[in-house]
């Protein structure tokens, strides 16, 4: 029996590009053979921010669950940093991403 395929969400908002960024790893990454679904998600005012726990853009949701969630951040209509091996970005690597994905 084979494992079904994650499911894999990228909230975000208009005012951030760095989702785009998560869009090309995410398409990369599947391009190279990992299956998962890709949807996206706008988060389109200070309120659903707040009613979905939005803790900036992008946000990776793999099966409903943020692998790089930070308690601490704060929610809002924000551009989201995210820790790598280069330093801070504004998303994380794609190495990342697969780890992320292959580990949910």
């Amino acid at each position: 029996m084979t494992e079904a395929a994650k499911e894999v969400t990228i909230q975000y908002f208009d005012g951030c590009p760095n989702w785009q960024t998560t869009e090309a790893h995410m398409r990369e990454l599947r391009d190279g053979g990992i299956d998962f679904s890709l949807e996206f998600r706008r988060i389109a005012s200070v309120e659903e921010a707040d009613a979905v726990g939005f803790r900036g853009s992008p946000t990776i949701l793999i099966d409903g669950k943020d692998p790089f969630a930070d308690p601490k951040a704060p929610v809002g209509l924000a551009c989201r940093v995210y820790r790598t091996p280069a330093g801070l970005a504004g998303t994380p690597t794609l190495e990342q991403l697969r780890t992320a994905i292959l580990g949910a």
